[in-house]
C-alpha cells in the first residue's frame, strides 16, 4: 500500500511539474545555460534505441515543444540489422535528418529541433554527432547517460552534471524516458507480430496457443532453445504439436 501511494504520489507529482508554464519556462532556460545554447530549445527531439538480444531492433523519437510532449510528432524507426546501438543510432538519425528542409506531409518532421537528446553517454552522442555531420547539418545534441544522470556533449571529456534537484535535469530525465518508453512499446509490438507469423505456419497450432507460447518465451530465440517437455508444459500442447513447433522454429536442431 505504500509502494502504491508513493507511485500514485509521484505521478500527480509529475504531473503538476510538467503543466506549469513557467516551471517549463525555467528549465528550458536552465538547459540552454547549462549547455551553452544560444536559445531556449523549444522543440526537444530525443531518441533511444530498443532490441531484445539484437533482434527486432526498433529506435524511437519522441518529441517535446514548450516541455510538453507533442504526440503526434513521435516516430518510431524498424531497424533490419546493425552491428550495434551506435550504428542502429546513426540509421535512424540518417533517415530522420533527411527529411529535414523538405516539403513533407508532416510540417513539423520537416524543421529542425532546438535539442536532439540521445538516450546514452558519449559513444552515442559521437555518434549522433557523425549523422549531423554526413548531413551537413549543425544542431545541438547531447546525451543523457542514465548510471549517473550525466550530460554527454561530442566530443567533451567529462560530462555535464547538474543539480539533482534542476528543473532542467528534471524535464531531460522525463522525455528521455518517454523516448524509452516508446520504443519499448514499439519493440515488444514488433516482436510479437514477427514470432506469430512464424508460429502461425506450425500445423494446428492455433491463436490461443500461440498467445501462450508468446506469454511463455516472448522471443524466437528463447523458442528455439525450448525442449518438448518445456513445451507440452503448456496447456494443450501434445508431444507431437511440440515437435511440430520445433520443426518450424529451429529445422536444424539436432
Amino acid at each position: 500500500t505504500v509502494t502504491t501511494n508513493a507511485e500514485h504520489a509521484l505521478v500527480l507529482y509529475k504531473s503538476k511539474r510538467a503543466q506549469d508554464y513557467l516551471t517549463r519556462s525555467a528549465a528550458l532556460s536552465e538547459i540552454a545555460t547549462a549547455l551553452g545554447l544560444q536559445t531556449a530549445p523549444l522543440r526537444i527531439e530525443c531518441y533511444d534505441i530498443s532490441h531484445l538480444g539484437g533482434e527486432n531492433i526498433v529506435g524511437s523519437m519522441v518529441v517535446f515543444e514548450d516541455g510538453l510532449a507533442k504526440k503526434a510528432d513521435y516516430r518510431s524507426f524498424n531497424i533490419a540489422q546493425a552491428a550495434d546501438d551506435t550504428a542502429a543510432l546513426g540509421q535512424v538519425l540518417d533517415r530522420r535528418l533527411s527529411y529535414l528542409g523538405t516539403d513533407t506531409d508532416t510540417k513539423s518532421f520537416s524543421y529542425p529541433p532546438g535539442l536532439m537528446l540521445i538516450d546514452g553517454g558519449l559513444p552515442q552522442v559521437n555518434a549522433a554527432a557523425a549523422a549531423l555531420k554526413r548531413a551537413g547539418l549543425q544542431i545541438p545534441v547531447c546525451g543523457i547517460a542514465k548510471r549517473l544522470e550525466e550530460l554527454w556533449l561530442p566530443g567533451d571529456a567529462f560530462p555535464v552534471i547538474l543539480p539533482r534537484n534542476s528543473q532542467a535535469l528534471f524535464l531531460l530525465q522525463q522525455v528521455r524516458d518517454e523516448a524509452h518508453r516508446f520504443a519499448i512499446k514499439h519493440q515488444r509490438k514488433k516482436r510479437s507480430t514477427s514470432i506469430a507469423s512464424v508460429l502461425e505456419e506450425v500445423p494446428g497450432l492455433g491463436p490461443v496457443k500461440i498467445k501462450q507460447l508468446l506469454k511463455t518465451f516472448g522471443s524466437v530465440t528463447r523458442l528455439r532453445s525450448s525442449t518438448i517437455g518445456e513445451l507440452t508444459a503448456i496447456s494443450g500442447i501434445t508431444p507431437e504439436l511440440a515437435e511440430r513447433i520445433l520443426s518450424v522454429i529451429a529445422p536444424d536442431a539436432p
